[in-house]
């Protein structure tokens, strides 16, 4: 956490000038402490977790990145901090900050001479930091993927014919938990039949019937990192349709990881896997991108999309996922997470991609 402040400080110009961070990601990527309130004030040659009474025990027990500052009112902690180190311009973050706390930020800061600046540049900047993992957040990242496919492995024995979609999410929620997770990654995809056709359907009491395709987006929260994996199967048995699509789009995906490499354009990744599904005639099936990053949000950047020029660089987590969706027929993605390597990717995902019917 230490290298994280000191990185931000380096790219503070000039003197009197300062970053706030305010999102609860961001504090806990600086932090790794988590509050639903709270402000991390960076400057040249100090850094400050403001939190109020709720949290400041824990707060002084646990960060070490930062001196921490129990407040009662946040604003005047910060005009404290301000005067003290002479600052007269705060950089904040755009993206997690709503024009009506912007619009606070500028009345209130004003009040004390200090000028606001939402131009984008903090924001920028974590983005940047945050795309490429340390060791520590891969290994976050490799045991949320690992506590998924338990889960997943298990609840396999439980998806048969007059089982309901939402009572299959509900196990897995549980075995998640169960194995160590604090939570789900995102509310879990678990449908079946012509809903697969839906690539963010939700789960229901509609209940899996013979012959169904049953498709499971899901992942888990460990330590603030998410992971990210789909995985689709047969009930009973599988139509030759079926299995036709299902193998475009297995072809596709791993067509896509092998193009995964240090140096690679993220867009190129898209183009691989998306050449593969309309060289068959399905490219007006396949709608979302092939991918996006993953780690403390469970979309972040690099966005795997085809008119994305990011050059993917190692030690980015990404996720492949491409897929062919059916209306009122069926839909089949197949999703993977992965960290980007010198010569290739590292898999996070051991779960077997052939075709199964339970």
């Amino acid at each position: 956490m230490e290298k994280r402040i000191s990185r931000l400080q380096k790219n503070i110009k000039g003197d009197g000038k300062a970053f706030l961070i305010t999102s609860g990601v961001n504090r806990f990527y600086l932090t790794g402490f988590s509050s639903s309130e709270g402000a991390v004030l960076v400057t040249r040659k100090n850094a400050y977790l403001l939190v109020d009474f709720r949290y400041g025990e824990a707060a002084e027990k646990t960060v070490k990145s930062c001196k921490t500052v129990v407040f009662r009112k946040l604003f005047d902690s910060i005009k404290q901090i301000c005067s003290e180190e002479k600052i007269n311009e705060i950089f904040v973050e755009r993206e997690s900050v709503t024009l009506a706390i912007a619009d606070r930020y500028k009345k209130a800061f004003k009040g004390f001479g200090v000028t606001i600046s939402d131009d984008g540049i903090l924001d920028t900047l974590l983005c940047n930091f945050r795309k490429v993992k340390s060791n520590d957040e891969k290994d976050m990242l490799r045991t949320a993927q690992r506590i998924t496919e338990e889960a997943y492995t298990e609840v396999l024995n439980y998806i048969k014919p007059g089982v309901e979609e939402r009572k299959i999410a509900l196990e897995l929620e549980y075995l998640m938990r169960k194995k160590g997770a604090d939570g789900v990654s995102f509310d879990l995809i678990t449908i079946s039949g012509k809903k697969t056709s839906l690539p963010h359907g939700v789960p229901d009491d509609n209940a899996v019937k013979e012959g169904d395709f049953f498709l499971s987006d899901i992942g888990a929260l460990y330590r603030g990192y998410h992971s990210d994996m789909t995985r689709t199967v047969a009930v009973g048995y599988a139509t030759d349709e079926m299995r036709k699509i299902y193998e475009i789009v297995l072809e596709a995906q791993i067509s896509a990881l092998k193009k995964v490499r240090n140096g690679v354009r993220a867009g190129d990744i898209d183009s691989t896997a998306r050449g593969i599904i309309e060289k068959y005639g399905y490219g007006d099936k396949f709608g979302h991108s092939t991918g996006h990053g993953v780690g403390l949000d469970i979309h972040e950047q690099p966005s795997v999309y085809k008119t994305n020029d990011t050059i993917l660089s190692e030690g980015m987590i990404i996720t492949v996922e491409p897929g062919i969706y059916l209306p009122d027929k069926f839909g089949v993605r197949i999703e993977d997470m992965l960290a980007v390597t010198r010569n290739g990717c590292d898999n996070f995902a051991s779960i077997d991609k052939n075709l199964i019917v339970l």
